[in-house]
């Protein structure tokens, strides 16, 4: 499983990169590298969702969704910033959770 996400990276990083060989647009270049660096970021920073199953499971799918969002932009030049930023949502509700409900680990280290 690892593998197969280690080589959606490299396809998708080579697709972005043979789109601009084609077209020569630094712009989108730039919006493509950056989008995807901030999927990317969005997938690592939502294993912190992880203990809360739903939500985790609703922060994976939104992550593929964003990583369509980015397909669709390369492929037909239609930018949708929601759905790539969509993956938010889960992190912001996970610690809106956390902030209202605590992380049931209070007390498990002892404080200075």
């Amino acid at each position: 499983m690892k593998a197969l996400i280690i080589l959606a990276i490299i396809v998708t990083v080579a697709i972005i990169f043979f789109q601009y060989n084609k077209n020569k647009n630094l712009k989108k270049l730039f919006i493509a590298l950056g989008s995807f660096a901030m999927i990317i970021s969005l997938a690592v920073v939502g294993n912190v969702t992880r203990p809360v199953i739903p939500i985790f499971m609703a922060h994976l799918i939104l992550v593929i969704m964003a990583w369509g969002g980015l397909m669709i932009f390369l492929v037909k030049e239609r930018y949708y910033w929601w759905v790539i930023f969509s993956p938010v949502l889960t992190i912001v509700l996970f610690l809106l959770l956390e902030a209202l409900t605590g992380s049931g680990h209070e007390g498990v280290l002892p404080l200075p």
